[in-house]
């Protein structure tokens, strides 16, 4: 598994229960800002596997981006079940609930 992978799966599964990140900002803090398609594909082929929090995981306008509707409502029900405010639309206020690593403190995402 290269580095940059690694360092991705590492940064998922400290998301806190009830905390949300996006792919952009996952991407920024594994040093990489323009690879959230990168943790997108990491997500995809390696959720069931290193057993990632892939629920906790959403883009940069706060909404819940899978199409697939009962993939959808299984994130939004997993969220909900960890106190996370999920709207019917999928969004969520990431004022609120988006964890902020100790790496990204002082930058603006």
């Amino acid at each position: 598994m290269k580095p940059f992978t690694e360092t991705i799966i590492g940064i998922i599964k400290q998301i806190p229960e009830g905390k949300v990140m996006t792919y952009g900002q996952i991407a920024k803090a594994a040093g990489s800002p323009r690879a959230a398609r990168q943790v997108v594909r990491i997500l995809h082929s390696m959720s069931e596997k290193y057993h990632l929090p892939w629920h906790r995981v959403i883009n940069a306008k706060g909404q819940i981006s899978i199409k697939d509707d009962e993939s959808r409502m299984e994130q939004k029900w997993l969220l909900e079940n960890e106190g996370v405010e999920v709207s019917d639309s999928g969004n969520v206020d990431l004022k609120q609930f988006q964890c902020i690593s100790p790496t990204l403190r002082d930058e603006k995402i």
